[in-house]
């Protein structure tokens, strides 16, 4: 068994600032990651993070747009803390050596759609990446960082697996993808920085680790889960065959950017007064609405009128990337379609990050805060991983040190090597498939419970595999993600009504009273 201060599941922006401010209080840490530390959602983000930093927006501008956007499901407080806290996030990272975009007024920023002023700070087109590669730099050369590259965890060790009772954390069982060696990493505390569950759908802007880890591992723990329905299915996925998962940023439409029909028509003044700049749930549901009348493909975003130098400026790599697959934006329209890409709900915490399991906080997109309510202002979620980090450190440089017990070791002595894994392959498949059907930006009641049904025999049929064969990567992440489909459809059932990202054609209105959906896993009898 290795033993460290505090284990960090995730190595995107919750979790690598999480692991740079432990390590400066000598706290050793080891952060795990499902591939190389660069690839997260975070390292994605194109648009930006959004925080108050022009003496003309207010704090209270900000607070109400997140209101409006989150369709009044909101957590105030939570939606508060997050948003008084932004401009001390922002300077934290400049600290760190982010490269913000300037202008002559000092940092450039930007407008997205949801956003009543310019309030995006950002590092031209390419925000996250260029977070992720600073921090990425200073979490690999910190000697209290231990950094497991190809490790994925597969599930946590809690005082009711040791059979003690105690509803705390005390670790988790971690594969080694490169040997198929399983580790026991034990930890006075440990944080779910884990992301998102995008991959449960067939088509998503998320990386391929985004499969809802963090969020199964807590439900099965005992954590309580939140608000899954709200699944935000970004407007402007590119299409094209040779782009997989190619987002085209929220900024493009904030800087002026207009959808239109194949035709050159502007459809967006229809359906909202806003037009391109409404938030992101009603934007996807007229494109939605746009492609099932008319038997489209896809719709077009258009910023050529810009002109090139405006175009090349703002946004150098979706500019270069689109050129690469033979689409000039500078002189043509780029085809776009929505795809699913942030989980709104997740695990449940409190302002601190701390979940209902003691010794086990949540940051980022796996967690459920408050502060997105039904859907998620854009630039939201950066910001929303850095503050929480930050309240989580805090809370464990705070917490007193437990005695901590000796650990198992991972049993394999009743598996074998699997012997069929297109099992794997075939259930992933159609998981995803039928998600997308059934679970998409539009829903039914029918819909729902046809894919209840089919979830539950998968979710029988994984289980089967999973207690006779050896873990793989595959294994894993499908476990997790019918567990995390399961919980979304679950909650979705719940919601008797249309409130922002889930719309329901047998509920087309929002109830007077914005209520939370809430699931928690019911505990064995010993």
């Amino acid at each position: 068994m290795q033993k460290f201060d505090v284990l960090i599941i995730g190595s995107g922006l919750a979790g690598q600032s999480a692991a740079l401010r432990l390590a400066s209080s000598d706290c050793s840490v080891v952060l795990v990651s499902k591939r190389s530390l660069e690839d997260s959602a975070s390292g994605w983000a194109q648009g930006g993070i959004a925080a108050v930093l022009d003496s003309r927006d207010s704090i209270e501008a900000h607070i109400q747009d997140t209101l409006i956007a989150g369709a009044w499901l909101n957590d105030e407080k939570a939606t508060r803390f997050v948003v008084e806290n932004g401009r001390h996030a922002i300077e934290w990272l400049i600290e760190q050596g982010v490269p913000f975009t300037k202008d002559d007024a000092g940092y450039h920023l930007t407008r997205e759609g949801g956003h009543s002023a310019r309030r995006v700070i950002h590092v031209a087109d390419a925000t996250g990446m260029a977070v992720q590669d600073t921090l990425t730099k200073k979490v690999r050369a910190n000697p209290n960082i231990t950094v497991l590259e190809d490790h994925i965890a597969i599930d946590l060790i809690t005082g009711d697996k040791l059979g003690t009772g105690e509803k705390r954390c005390f670790g988790a069982y971690i594969l080694n993808n490169r040997d198929g060696e399983v580790v026991t990493i034990g930890a006075a505390n440990t944080l779910l920085a884990t992301g998102g569950a995008g991959k449960v759908y067939l088509y998503t802007t998320n990386p391929d680790t985004s499969t809802g880890d963090g969020i199964a591992m807590a439900y099965r723990a005992g954590c309580r889960v939140s608000n899954m329905e709200f699944i935000q299915f970004h407007p402007t996925c590119l299409y094209h065959p040779q782009a997989k998962s190619f987002l085209i940023s929220e900024a493009v439409r904030g800087e002026g950017g207009l959808l239109r029909l194949p035709d050159g028509t502007r459809f967006m003044p229809e359906h909202d007064d806003r037009a391109e700049l409404a938030p992101r749930d009603i934007v996807a549901r007229a494109i939605d609405f746009e492609m099932k009348k008319r038997g489209l493909d896809c719709v077009f975003l258009d910023i050529s009128h810009k002109g090139e130098d405006f175009i090349r400026n703002h946004f150098p790599n979706i500019h270069a990337r689109c050129l690469e697959l033979g689409i000039d934006i500078a002189q043509e329209p780029i085809p776009v379609v929505p795809a699913a890409h942030y989980t709104c709900g997740g695990i449940v915490s409190d302002l601190r990050g701390r979940t209902d399991v003691a010794g086990l906080y949540v940051a980022g997109e796996a967690s459920c805060t408050g502060l997105h309510g039904a859907n998620r202002l854009a630039s939201n979620s950066l910001l929303e991983c850095l503050v929480f980090a930050e309240a989580v450190v805090q809370d464990i440089l705070e917490s007193k040190i437990t005695t901590f017990p000796s650990l198992p070791l991972w049993d394999e002595s009743r598996v074998t090597d699997a012997d069929e894994e297109v099992v794997i392959s075939h259930n992933w498949d159609e998981l995803r498939r039928f998600m997308w059907d059934y679970v998409g930006i539009v829903r039914t009641t029918k819909r729902l419970k046809r894919a209840k049904h089919r979830i539950g025999l998968l979710m029988r049929e994984i289980e089967e595999f999973y207690a006779n064969f050896r873990v793989s990567h595959d294994l894993i992440e499908l476990r997790n993600l019918v567990v995390t489909a399961d919980l979304i459809v679950r909650c979705a059932m719940q919601r008797k009504e249309s409130r922002g990202l889930h719309f329901s054609r047998d509920f087309p209105e929002m109830a007077s009273k914005a209520k939370n959906t809430v699931l928690r896993r019911r505990r064995l009898a010993r």
